[in-house]
């Protein structure tokens, strides 16, 4: 039968099939097709940040599939998922989130910035780096990394958290200076402190305030000139340490570099508030007899009762207001900032207050070519200040007198005015009573910058910078006070200083990439110019003891029989940086970077046989876990750096190698009726061959990473070696000027070893601990000095003339230069084995040998608990306070001494020789801040976020030291010539509990 079908049937019969099996297969894939619509469905939700803003840009991706969004710029998303999705949120500088998004229809979350992300892009000079790629010694922390509670300074922030950074603050004042030393101590008249460099701009270094003795109590600091700048504002600080890093800097990079970013404004417009409440206590009292102990132990009774350390010390309240307001996108972005902080001392009478406003912004154009931006930062800083010096007598400043008053003494006579028995004897509550002391600084800092991108991969920048600043320091002091220079006479003293920082900076970058090539280059051209004026007024011999009217009209001071006692003095400086700069990075195949950099300043504070320095570096990096060997079993990352640059120095006074004329120094004599000094001399010779100081430096450094990156870490080798030492030399006498400045030949060496570790130990969703570690190894020599210099001047009664330093070769800076005391002999005089000569005490040095920081990150749900530990291990303190006040002969003169004094076999007539016996192991650890907080949870539109916190400062140190800190160095100068370690006087350190919350709407 199908023969007899005839071939065009079966032909039609066989199409009608194929058209049967196409309706088949459309039926079947419509089904499918159905079925598969039928199990997806829409997801929406919103991303914020940690503040409860919403984030535009970030990243939701549908785990396992190509499919995905980005959020709005109010940080909303929608997207389709199929049945059991997993969606991946991701942001750059956030971590990473996986959420099921079961049977939900909103899937709302919050990203946490990542401190490991956020450190893989670091700041460098004039520009930005991955870390990764990063072949110096650099470090970045930034917001949960700072210190937390109280903090005046940006220096603060960053106290024990750096490996080779040492931070010591010098004294617990509000506002009182701060030291860092960054991988050690490599000069001397030159400044040891680091460059800061905020938002591009380079700070002067120099003091802001009036510093000196304006009361007639000895030398008093100036204020830190950082404390402008609210610490609150502080988006991240990175710190370069080896030349390779920090040449670029040339001339100001020999101690190190800090570069301080701002914060930016980012997504949608969001207000934060901030408010902090602290209390502030004296975290040790000296041990010092009682009115019945001082009785009982045959002191000089004035049938009194009165604790001065009571009397004195107080609970000091801080209050912390911060307001922000700002966004941003791709666009641009902007931030307004507004801040007060409020701090009482722990001293009657002192304070510190700031009053800052900032503003951060930028703004792109011409099809996103031109980038304009500016940042500016505005404060005022209030100071009141009391008596504290640095180098005065046996009359004691504020301090002295608290720990040596009678404590049999009354406060008040009977007819209630203040006990004041004499010169020699003050009363401190009457030295705060009777006097006052104010500091006002108005500061500026910003710049204006436009990035113009030329071509594809060429771009240049021109950069506008200011900081501008004005500081009035008015003091007076009652002529009913008694105390030296000042009893009966009064005394008033007005300072100002203004200063004048003007930047012009302008650079090329260009970035290519070649095949498995990449290539960065840097050119510029930097000026600045550094203005500052300065005028002093003082006075003495009132008819008033109205402290304001003293201030205000100084004018009304009696003229002594001579003239006039008001006095003036005033002096101007201009210098000028004259700076240009090169760079070049290349990577090849992403295993082997090398970096080179060339700076050249011209500086005005050179003659010109040597203005110009030149400093070149050069820095390699080798990525060894890109290797085909790598041992990837093991490493998660590995790599090794080598870098050697030379970096300079020239922070020394204006235009030293000029011999120019002005006016000597005034004073007024202790009868207020005669002027001393005066006269137009020659300040210094012409030196045309003064040289830069400089700084060879050679870096080792090893990157890794194990155990899947849970735990990571850098080593750093370095050595530095300063040479061509800037030296203010004495003249030998007579002599047509003072002294002279020159180079000395010599070698101060720097070695060490620093070692950063960052482990996770547990990474749950509703757990984390998170432990940090660093420590540095620091060895300090001078070499290949001729001669020695003396400093370390040690204060008190029969110690004129006396120091207990020296800067020699063979020893390190500022080494001790001590009799060894042996203890005392049958009449209680002191013994020396030694003999009765000063020596040099080996393995005693004030620097230490090792620094170190522990922190403790823990995080339970909406709680976080951060515990951070520092130390300071190898260096020795000399206690000038302990050697002037608390001996036999103190309490045989009738005043107060600590207990030990009255049972040690001391005699009464011993003299209190500067030696062993008031040197002490400097060695501490101390739980510095813990800070616990909790996110409250919100689900109200007016509120996107809300944390509240406890954080404690300054709560335990464990030390053998038996002053009240043993982080302290007070400023016993001799010559100009610094000291480091010494103890005396120093205002005490405080512990402060802070409770506060942050809010945002």
């Amino acid at each position: 039968m199908m023969n007899s079908f005839p071939s065009v049937g079966r032909v039609l019969l066989a199409r009608q099939f194929a058209v049967l099996g196409k309706i088949a297969m459309t039926v079947l894939f419509t089904v499918v097709f159905l079925g598969v619509q039928a199990q997806e469905r829409q997801v929406t939700g919103k991303v914020k940040d940690g503040t409860g803003t919403g984030m535009p840009g970030v990243t939701v991706a549908v785990k396992g599939t190509q499919r995905g969004t980005s959020t709005d710029v109010d940080g909303n998303y929608k997207v389709a998922v199929p049945t059991n999705a997993t969606l991946v949120f991701s942001y750059v500088g956030y971590s990473n989130q996986e959420i099921a998004v079961g049977t939900r229809s909103v899937v709302d979350v919050t990203l946490l910035e990542d401190n490991k992300v956020l450190n893989e892009v670091v700041v460098v000079g004039y520009g930005t780096v991955k870390k990764k790629d990063a072949t110096g010694a650099v470090n970045a922390i930034g917001a949960k990394d700072f210190q937390k509670g109280i903090v005046v300074s940006p220096e603060q922030l960053m106290q024990g958290r750096v490996a080779g950074v040492q931070i010591t603050q010098s004294s617990g004042e509000p506002g009182g200076g701060i030291n860092v030393r960054i991988r050690g101590t490599s000069s001397v008249f030159g400044g040891n402190n680091p460059l800061f460099v905020i938002d591009g701009v380079p700070l002067a270094g120099d003091n802001t305030s009036s510093g000196g003795d304006a009361s007639g109590v000895g030398r008093q600091p100036a204020k830190n000139p950082l404390n402008f700048l609210n610490p609150e504002d502080i988006a991240s600080i990175d710190i370069l340490k080896d030349a390779s890093a920090t040449a670029i800097y040339g001339s100001r990079g020999a101690n190190g570099v800090v570069l301080i970013t701002t914060k930016k404004g980012k997504g949608k417009g969001t207000l934060e508030y901030g408010y902090s409440l602290g209390a502030s206590s004296l975290t040790k009292r000296y041990d010092l007899l009682n009115a019945d102990e001082y009785r009982a132990a045959g002191g000089q009774d004035q049938k009194g009762n009165t604790d001065w350390q009571k009397e004195l010390f107080r609970t000091g309240y801080t209050n912390q207001h911060n307001f922000a307001f700002g966004a941003g996108d791709n666009n641009g972005s902007y931030r307004f900032t507004l801040g007060y902080l409020n701090q009482q001392g722990i001293i009657k009478e002192s304070e510190i207050k700031r009053y800052s406003l900032g503003f951060n912004g930028s703004k792109k154009f011409l099809n996103d070519r031109l980038t304009i931006a500016s940042n500016i930062n505005i404060s005022n800083n209030q100071d009141a200040n009391v008596p504290i010096s640095e180098n005065i007598g046996f009359e004691g400043d504020l301090l002295g007198n608290i720990l040596k008053a009678n404590p049999t003494r009354p406060v008040y006579n009977s007819d209630g005015t203040f006990n004041q028995p004499g010169n020699t004897e003050p009363n401190p509550l009457a030295m705060i009573v009777l006097s006052q002391d104010n500091t006002n600084t108005l500061r500026a800092l910003g710049n204006i910058n436009a990035e113009l991108q030329i071509v594809k991969n060429l771009k240049f920048k021109t950069v506008i910078g200011f900081d501008k600043s004005f500081s009035s320091r008015k003091s007076a002091y009652s002529r009913d006070l008694v105390l030296t220079g000042v009893d009966k006479l009064g005394r008033a003293y007005v300072a100002d200083i203004e200063t004048d920082n003007k930047l012009w900076e302008n650079y090329f970058t260009y970035d290519k990439e070649f095949n498995k090539i990449t290539f960065n280059a840097l050119l510029g051209y930097s000026y600045q110019m550094f203005s500052r004026y300065s005028k002093n007024i003082a006075a003495a011999n009132f008819r008033t003891s109205d402290l304001d009217l003293m201030i205000n009209n100084i004018a009304s001071a009696n003229a002594g029989k001579f003239g006039s006692n008001v006095i003036n003095n005033s002096g101007s400086e201009t210098d000028e940086l004259q700076s240009y700069f090169g760079r070049v990075n290349v990577g090849i195949n992403d295993k082997y970077l090398l970096t080179a950099t060339l700076r050249s300043d011209g500086s005005t504070k050179f003659g010109g046989n040597n203005k110009y320095g030149f400093f070149p570096s050069f820095a390699a990096k080798w990525k060894i876990m890109n290797e085909s060997f790598a041992p990837k079993n093991i490493f998660d990352d590995l790599s090794v750096r080598l870098g050697y640059g030379l970096t300079g120095n020239q922070s020394i006074p204006h235009n030293v190698y000029d011999r120019r004329d002005r006016y000597s120094g005034w004073g007024i004599n202790q009868g207020g009726d005669n002027i001393e000094g005066g006269g137009l001399n020659a300040v210094a010779f012409n030196n045309p061959n003064l040289k830069w100081e400089t700084t060879s430096s050679i870096n080792l450094g090893l990157d890794f990473a194990i155990l899947k990156n849970r735990l990571s870490g850098t080593i750093d080798f370095y050595q530095k070696n300063t040479k061509d030492l800037l030296f203010y030399v004495i003249s030998a006498q007579p002599a047509p000027t003072p002294f002279t400045w020159k180079n000395l030949d010599t070698d101060i060496q720097n070695r060490g070893l620093e070692i950063s570790l960052t482990g996770s130990v547990v990474d749950q969703t509703n757990f984390s601990w998170e432990v940090l570690l660093n420590a540095g190894f620091n060895k300090n020599m001078v070499k290949n000095l001729n001669g020695v210099f003396d400093t370390g001047e040690i204060n008190g009664q029969g110690l004129t003339g006396a120091f207990a330093q020296r800067i020699a070769a063979g020893q390190p800076l500022f080494a001790y230069f001590l009799r060894d005391f042996g203890g005392y002999d049958e009449n209680g005089n002191s013994l020396y084995p030694n003999g009765d000569y000063q020596q040099f005490l080996n393995g005693k040095s004030p620097l230490p040998t090792a620094t170190g920081g522990l922190t403790n990150n823990l995080r339970y749900k909406n709680w976080d608990l951060s515990l951070f530990f520092n130390g300071v291990f190898g260096n020795y303190l000399y206690s000038n306070t302990e050697n002037a006040f608390f001996t036999k002969g103190s309490f045989a003169n009738g005043r107060n001494v600590t207990k030990n004094v009255v049972t040690s076999k001391e005699g009464p007539l011993n003299a209190p020789d500067v030696s062993t016996r008031f040197l002490q192991k400097g060695d501490f650890v101390r739980l510095q801040n813990l800070n616990l907080s909790y996110r409250v949870p919100v689900s109200g539109k007016t509120i996107s976020n809300l944390r509240v916190f406890l954080t404690g400062q300054n709560l335990m140190t464990f030390t053998k030291y038996t002053g009240q800190d043993p982080e302290v160095s007070t400023n016993k100068s001799i010559n100009g010539i610094p000291s480091f370690g010494i103890d005396y006087t120093a205002y005490p350190r405080a512990r402060t509990w802070t409770i506060g919350a942050n809010i945002s709407f």
